[in-house]
């Protein structure tokens, strides 16, 4: 089994930032995709981010040239570095890990999850 807490939530204002942690422990594998996903009020759980292989990554389109994503492997942590917060960020943001090492954005072919960690951003 894997497990993954997520960390560095908060609130903070639009134009912010923030950088969220997911740290994995137990059957840990470096080849694992990892991603991020968030869950608004009342919205469905949507993809995010998602890093695989040797570090390629993958973003929705809402967040491109805002977030990033990163993995260090020797950590076992996978990262989203977020810039330029909008109140629609607002959600909980959940770390997501699939034992399929490529390309993934389909929250139901993610294996192991995360609690989840809340983001509000004030306007």
């Amino acid at each position: 089994q894997l497990q993954l807490v997520e960390s560095g939530g908060g609130l903070v204002q639009a134009g912010g930032s923030l950088r969220l942690s997911c740290a994995a422990s137990g059957r840990t594998d470096s080849s694992y995709a990892l991603a991020w996903f968030r869950q608004g009020p009342g919205k469905e759980r949507e993809f995010v981010a998602t890093i695989w292989g040797g570090g390629r990554t993958y973003y929705t389109d809402s967040v491109k040239g805002r977030f990033t994503i990163s993995r260090d492997n020797a950590e076992n942590t996978v990262y989203l570095q977020m810039f330029s917060l909008k109140p629609e960020d607002t959600a909980a943001y959940y770390c997501a890990a699939s034992r399929y090492s490529g390309l993934n954005t389909f929250r139901h072919l993610y294996d192991y999850w995360g609690q989840g960690t809340q983001v509000t951003v004030s306007s």
